[in-house]
């Protein structure tokens, strides 16, 4: 938009999608080109308001001079006349038309890959817990069930025999694990993102809102700070970060950014999940044997994507619509899943009956989000579950009759990179538009119009969005 220069602008913000040019007089605003719609612009002291002149041609280009005095359409307009506009007005300026579309996906994950046959010998070895026989043993069986192929990993030998307290069960060893997860985690959110961006194809600078995702570490300021600076983000981006929710929170930044993108008009959100087990690996011990649980589930990996609502199909390729949002805690799941940050890092417990829950409660989240739709044929539908463990998978297919291949992308991406807590549902996006163009399908929800998308994560919380796909004929994937 070519604007008067930055030194002559106010310093408080403007919206990038004016359907005017306008140049900017002490405390007051004129049109100097014509007008196509009503402009949403910023008057001292900050505060937006739609301007909409009463005698205002809109088909007419503005002509004579611009003073305070003059009374023909489309020249000076008096901030006080703001006042005329209502509070519904005002709303509705402010709102997309269309409903949030993921427009761009991308992924990354450490160099480092650990193959799953292997981890357990690598595992004992490197915590010095090889005289625990018997629970080498076990912890064995709990990675051949797993369904895991192989997951990635930042740390490497080399850094575990340099930080000998992050191999114990119960050591001291929470700046050891800072001082890794708070370099490493916006790096790796740096390389997912960029990947999105490429894939988007627009200026950075379109970006206007950031959303940053993780459950491994904390600091200030914060991932999201050091994203902004390491991609190059406007200083002003409106940034969220949002630490330590867990694993069902791949469904609640997707949640979030509807609601910015749908809000705000022209917005495009970048969302970046990023997370590395640096600050729950630990030691085995023969006692708690749920947090060897999850020593042989989570692996490292970050996903990013671009969302905004009224997509520029001109240059922006929509991949899915995300119609619908919601949150809910589980009856009866207090302690389900619990995890505490302490000076020996984050422990992990799992205190009840996971997949048991889940799937006791996953028809009626179904039934919740699909019943405006007319849809109550789970199988008639694409799937996007966090894959939380293979348990929970089975049980959830079979409470509610699922065909097999309705979660292949979900199982693709356990089995290819393991539990990586919020970036798992985004990684299977991936795989799901990538998977049905290569197969060809319709759409990119493997040939189905409509989806579901569920994160499941400590509470027991559980994240429902609704899903609608977009036909590949449209050039949606990459």
């Amino acid at each position: 938009m070519d604007l008067t220069p930055f030194s002559q602008r106010p310093a408080f913000p403007y919206l990038p999608t004016l359907p005017a040019y306008i140049s900017r007089r002490p405390y007051s605003w004129h049109h100097t080109t014509p007008v196509q719609a009503a402009p949403v612009i910023c008057l001292p002291p900050a505060s937006c308001f739609p301007l909409r002149p009463a005698n205002l041609d809109v088909t007419q280009p503005a002509t004579g001079a611009t003073t305070p005095s003059s009374s023909a359409a489309g020249t000076y307009v008096d901030p006080s006349m703001a006042a005329t506009m209502t509070v519904e007005e005002v709303r509705k300026a402010q709102r997309a038309e269309g409903p949030a579309t993921v427009l761009a996906i991308g992924t990354a994950t450490p160099a480092n890959c650990v193959y799953q046959a292997d981890y357990p010998d690598y595992y004992f070895k490197i915590t010095k817990s090889d005289h625990m026989a018997d629970l080498k043993e076990k912890f064995k069986r709990m990675c051949d069930k797993s369904q895991i192929r192989k997951r990635y990993m930042h740390l490497t030998e080399e850094i575990l025999q340099e930080n000998p307290n992050m191999c114990a069960y119960m050591a001291p060893s929470l700046d050891a694990r800072q001082d890794i997860v708070v370099v490493e985690v916006p790096k790796l959110g740096k390389a997912a993102a960029q990947k999105a961006i490429k894939e988007w194809g627009q200026p950075r600078s379109k970006i206007t809102h950031l959303v940053f995702c993780t459950t491994s570490g904390v600091d200030m300021p914060g991932a999201d700070y050091q994203l902004t600076k390491m991609l190059g983000l406007r200083p002003s981006v409106k940034r969220l970060m949002m630490y330590q929710q867990g694993c069902f929170a791949g469904g609640t930044v997707l949640r979030l950014a509807k609601d910015l993108a749908e809000n705000n008009r022209g917005a495009r959100v970048l969302v970046v999940c990023s997370e590395i087990t640096a600050v729950t690996f630990r030691g085995p011990h023969e006692s708690h044997l749920d947090s060897l649980v999850g020593q042989a589930l989570f692996g490292d990996g970050a996903a990013a994507v671009i969302i905004g609502a009224d997509p520029d199909v001109s240059v922006e390729r929509p991949l899915f619509q995300l119609v619908s949002a919601s949150q809910t805690i589980l009856p009866d799941s207090e302690g389900a899943i619990d995890g505490h940050l302490r000076e020996v890092g984050l422990t992990f417990h799992l205190l009840k009956d996971v997949p048991g829950l889940i799937s006791k409660n996953i028809e009626r989240a179904l039934e919740e989000a699909f019943k405006p739709l007319g849809i109550d044929d789970w199988n008639s539908v694409f799937w996007i579950a966090h894959p939380g463990g293979p348990a929970i998978l089975d049980m959830v297919e079979a409470k509610v009759n699922l065909n097999k291949e309705r979660m292949r992308a979900t199982r693709h991406v356990l089995s290819e990179y393991g539990n990586m807590s919020s970036a798992c549902v985004l990684f299977i996006m991936d795989e799901m538009r990538k998977r049905s163009a290569e197969d060809g399908h319709a759409t990119t929800g493997e040939g189905m119009d409509w989806g579901v998308l569920f994160g499941f994560g400590p509470g027991l919380t559980v994240e429902t969005v609704v899903l609608h796909s977009v036909p590949i004929t449209a050039g949606a994937t990459a």
